[in-house]
C-alpha cells in the first residue's frame, strides 16, 4: 500500500501518466480499495511466457475477485450503497474479462506496479536530488525529451490551426470564384436585352466583376503565401521530429539494447522499455498527425491549383514524413526477450519480439506474423548491407512462426515464441585456430506490417544478439567465453559480429566482476586483491601492485584459446570452473566472507605462518578446474575438493570433521562461521537399521604431500576408502555409525 500512497502524491505529467495506466481493463477504483492486498501478492513470481503458470495466475484472479467482493460487502450506509454496487460490478467485470486468459491479468498488474514504481522514483529523485549524478543526468535527459514533445505538440497544433484557416479561406475563395463565373454568365446573356437596358446592366455587372476579380487576384496571392508559410512550418516540425526521433532511436533505444546485452553477462536487468514505448508512441502519433496534415494540404492544392512551387514542396514533405515513419516502425521492431546466447541443438528455447508503436498505429487490426530463422555471421553482414533480401537459413528451427498479439492491459504488441527448438545447424568453414565454440550465429526475426489500412506496408527485420550453437554440454564453457567477450566489448553499430582481439585488463576485470556478482546474487564481487591474483594468473606475473596491470592488454587467445603455462586449461576455463563451483555449492560461504579463494599457495603460507596452529583458510586450486582446498599449517593444502565431492558431503561438514581446524583466518572460530550449515546429527534407527555416515579424516602426519604441494589422501585406506571407491569418489573418508 506504501506504493499507492506515494503514487497519489504525483503531480503534473507524472500524475497524468499514472492515471493513463488504468481503464476498463483495470479500474483505478480496484487499485485504490485493494491497494494493500495487490501490493502484497507475488505477481513477479508468475512467468508470463510459460503456459504452465496459468493455474497460478487463475488462483490470483480468483483471489482478487473474492477480495473485491468481500470489500463490496463491507460497504454500508447510504454513502456506501453506490460503492458496494460499483465494486461488485468490477468483480464481475474482471472475472469475465480475464477468466479465459488469467495471465493477461498478471501482465496488466505487473505493468501497472512497475510503471508506478518508476514514476514515484523519478518524482522522488527530482524533488530531493538524492539519486546521484547518474540519476540526475537521466532525469535531465528525460526532461529534455518531454520538453521537446511539448514543443512538437504545440507546433503540430499550430499547423493544424493554420491548415483550418487555409481551408476556410480557400472555401470562401472558391465561392467568390463561382460568383465571378456567375457574373460572366450574366454578361453573356445581356445580348438579348434592349440596348438601353443592356448598357445599364452591363456597366453594373462589369464593375462588380472587376471588384470580384481584383479580390480574387489578391486572395490568390494570399492563399499562396498561406500555403508556403504552412509548408515552411511543416518543414520545421519535420526537422524537430527527426531530431527527437534520432535522440530516442539512436541514443535511448541503443543504450537500452546495450544494457540488454550487458544483462547477458550479469549486468542490471534492461528496464525502461515501457518508457521507450511511450516515447515511440508519442512520436508515431505526432508523425501521423503531421502526415495527415500534409495530405490535406495536397488535397487542397489539387482542389484549387495555383501557380507556384507548392506541388514540388508538398511532394518533398510527403516523401520526408514517410521516411520518418518508416524509420520509426522498422527501428522499433525489437527483441524484448533474447534467445539464449549459448544455444544447444534439440533443446527448447524461447524469445519475445515487440513492436513499440504497434498499438498506436493499429497494426494489430491485421495481426502480423513473425518468422524466426537462424543465420550465419556472413549472412547477417549481407542483410545489414542490404546485399541480401532473401533470408537464407543456416539451420532449421522448429515452431518458428508466431502471430503478434495485442495486450490491451499494457498496450503492447508482441509475439511470444515459447517452444522453438534448433533441429540442425549448418556450419561455415572456420578461420585459422577458430573452434566451433567461437563461431557466431544470430536469430533473425522478420515480419510485414500494414499501417493506415494497407496505405503503407513495411518489411521489418531484427537480429538477436550473437548466439553460439553447441551440440553437447561439454562445449558450454567455451561457448560462454565467446558470448561474454562479445557482450562486454561489442561496439554500437559494429559490423556483425566484430569485436576487438585485445582489450585493456581493467575492461576485462569489469566484465569478470559483473559475471561473478550476478552468479553469486550478491553485492560482494571481486576485490582489488582478487583482481591482482587473476592478473598474475593471466599474465604469469608476480607483481602485487594493481597499477602494473592498468595499461596491460589481454588478447582473446590469452583469455580462452591458449592454455595457462604448465596446465591443460585456459584462463577462462579456470575462472568459469570457480564460478560454477561457487554457484552450485559455496555461494553462502562466499557471501558470508568465509572464502578468500583467490590466493596462491605461497600467499596462503605467508598468511598462516604468523597465526596459531589450527588456523586455516580456503583457497581455489591452481591445478584443478573448479577445485577448492583447505590450507592450514599442519599440512598446508588438502587435495582440492570439486563439485563431485560436495555432492557427497558439504564443505561445512568436511570442515566440521577435521578437528585440526580451529580458526578461520584470521581468527574466527570455525563453528561461529560454519555451524549453521552443519548437517544435523543422525536420527534414530528406522526399521532396525542405522544409516551410516561418511566422515572425513586425514592421517596424523605432515609428510604426505603431492608434487604440487597438495595433501595426498591416497594412502589413507580404511572402510571409508572402499565405500567411496564404490561411489567413484577418490577421497579418504571414514564411515562412522551410531547405534540408537
Amino acid at each position: 500500500m506504501a506504493m499507492w500512497i506515494q503514487a497519489q502524491q504525483l503531480q503534473g505529467e507524472a500524475l497524468h501518466q499514472m492515471q493513463a495506466l488504468y481503464g476498463q481493463h483495470f479500474p483505478i477504483e480496484v487499485r485504490h480499495y485493494l491497494a494493500q492486498w495487490i501490493e502484497s501478492q507475488l505477481w513477479d513470481s508468475v512467468e508470463l511466457d510459460n503456459p504452465a503458470e496459468e493455474t497460478k495466475a487463475k488462483h490470483l484472479l480468483d483471489n482478487l475477485v473474492t477480495e473485491l467482493q468481500r470489500k463490496a460487502q463491507l460497504q454500508g450506509g447510504e454513502d456506501g450503497f453506490l460503492l458496494k454496487i460499483k465494486l461488485g460490478h468490477y468483480a464481475s467485470q474482471l472475472k469475465s474479462t480475464y477468466d479465459r486468459c488469467p495471465l493477461e491479468l498478471v501482465r496488466c498488474i505487473k505493468h501497472i506496479l512497475h510503471s508506478e514504481q518508476r514514476l514515484v522514483q523519478e518524482a522522488t529523485n527530482a524533488s530531493c536530488g538524492t539519486g546521484g549524478q547518474a540519476m540526475d543526468t537521466l532525469s535531465q535527459r528525460h526532461q529534455q525529451i518531454n520538453q521537446a514533445f511539448e514543443e512538437l505538440r504545440l507546433a503540430t497544433q499550430e499547423t493544424e490551426n493554420e491548415l483550418r484557416k487555409l481551408q476556410h479561406s480557400q472555401e470562401y475563395f472558391i465561392i467568390q470564384y463561382q460568383e465571378n463565373l456567375r457574373i460572366q454568365a450574366q454578361l453573356s446573356s445581356l445580348s438579348s436585352l434592349p440596348p438601353a437596358e443592356r448598357t445599364q446592366r452591363e456597366t453594373t455587372l462589369q464593375s462588380k466583376r472587376a471588384t470580384v476579380e481584383a479580390w480574387l487576384t489578391r486572395e490568390a496571392s494570399t492563399l499562396q503565401k498561406y500555403r508556403l508559410n504552412l509548408s515552411e512550418q511543416h518543414q520545421k516540425t519535420l526537422g524537430l521530429l527527426r531530431k527527437q526521433q534520432t535522440l530516442i532511436l539512436d541514443e535511448e533505444l541503443i543504450q537500452w539494447k546495450r544494457r540488454q546485452q550487458l544483462a547477458g553477462n550479469g549486468g542490471p536487468h534492461e528496464g525502461g522499455l515501457d518508457v521507450l514505448q511511450s516515447w515511440c508512441e508519442k512520436l508515431a502519433d505526432l508523425i501521423w498527425q503531421n502526415r495527415q496534415q500534409i495530405r490535406r494540404c495536397e488535397h487542397l492544392t489539387q482542389q484549387l491549383p495555383l501557380p507556384g512551387p507548392m506541388e514540388e514542396l508538398l511532394s518533398k514533405l510527403n516523401s520526408d514524413i514517410t521516411d520518418i515513419i518508416s524509420a520509426l516502425v522498422t527501428s522499433t521492431f525489437i527483441i524484448e526477450k533474447q534467445p539464449p546466447q549459448v544455444l544447444k541443438t534439440q533443446t527448447k528455447f524461447a524469445a519475445t519480439v515487440r513492436l513499440l508503436v504497434g498499438g498506436k498505429l493499429n497494426v494489430h487490426m491485421n495481426p502480423p506474423q513473425v518468422k524466426a530463422v537462424i543465420v550465419s555471421e556472413q549472412q547477417a553482414k549481407a542483410l545489414l548491407k542490404n546485399e541480401s533480401t532473401h533470408s537464407e537459413s543456416s539451420g532449421e528451427i522448429l515452431n518458428n512462426n508466431c502471430v503478434m498479439e495485442y495486450h490491451q492491459a499494457t498496450g503492447t504488441l508482441s509475439a511470444h515464441f515459447r517452444n522453438m527448438s534448433l533441429k540442425r545447424i549448418k556450419r561455415s568453414d572456420r578461420r585459422g585456430a577458430e573452434s566451433v565454440t567461437e563461431e557466431k550465429f544470430t536469430v533473425l526475426f522478420e515480419s510485414q506490417f500494414s499501417v493506415g489500412g494497407n496505405e503503407l506496408v513495411f518489411h521489418v527485420k531484427t537480429l538477436s544478439l550473437p548466439v553460439v550453437v553447441i551440440v553437447h554440454g561439454s562445449q558450454d564453457n567455451n561457448a560462454t567465453a565467446t558470448v561474454l567477450w562479445d557482450n562486454a566489448f561489442a561496439e554500437p553499430g559494429r559490423v556483425p559480429f566484430i569485436v576487438p582481439d585485445k582489450v585493456l585488463w581493467p575492461q576485462l576485470c569489469e566484465a569478470l566482476d559483473m559475471k561473478y556478482k550476478a552468479e553469486m546474487h550478491s553485492g560482494r564481487g571481486l576485490s582489488e586483491d582478487n583482481l591482482v591474483f587473476l592478473a598474475q594468473k593471466a599474465f604469469t606475473s608476480s607483481s602485487n601492485n594493481p597499477e602494473d596491470y592498468h595499461n596491460m592488454t589481454i588478447s582473446w587467445a590469452q583469455f580462452n584459446r591458449e592454455s595457462l603455462p604448465g596446465r591443460n586449461f585456459t584462463f577462462w576455463q579456470w575462472f568459469d570452473g570457480v564460478v560454477e563451483l561457487m554457484k552450485k555449492h559455496l555461494k553462502p560461504h562466499w557471501n558470508d566472507g568465509a572464502i578468500l579463494g583467490f590466493v596462491n599457495k605461497q600467499q596462503a603460507q605467508d598468511m598462516l605462518l604468523s597465526k596459531p596452529n589450527g588456523t586455516f583458510l580456503l583457497r581455489f586450486s591452481d591445478s584443478e578446474i573448479g577445485g577448492i582446498t583447505i590450507a592450514w599449517r599442519l599440512v598446508w593444502n588438502l587435495l582440492p575438493y570439486t563439485t563431485k565431492d560436495f555432492s557427497i558431503r558439504s564443505l561445512a561438514d568436511r570442515i566440521s570433521d577435521l578437528n585440526h581446524l580451529l580458526f578461520l583466518y584470521p581468527d574466527r572460530p570455525k563453528d561461529e562461521v560454519f555451524a549453521k550449515y552443519y548437517t544435523p546429527p543422525l536420527s534414530k534407527a528406522v526399521d532396525g537399521y542405522v544409516k551410516p555416515q561418511i566422515k572425513q579424516v586425514v592421517p596424523e602426519s605432515d609428510s604426505m604431500l603431492d608434487p604440487d604441494g597438495d595433501f595426498d589422501l591416497e594412502d589413507t585406506m580404511d572402510v571409508a576408502r572402499h565405500v567411496e571407491e564404490l561411489l567413484r569418489r577418490p577421497l579418504a573418508n571414514q564411515w562412522s555409525s551410531q547405534q540408537s
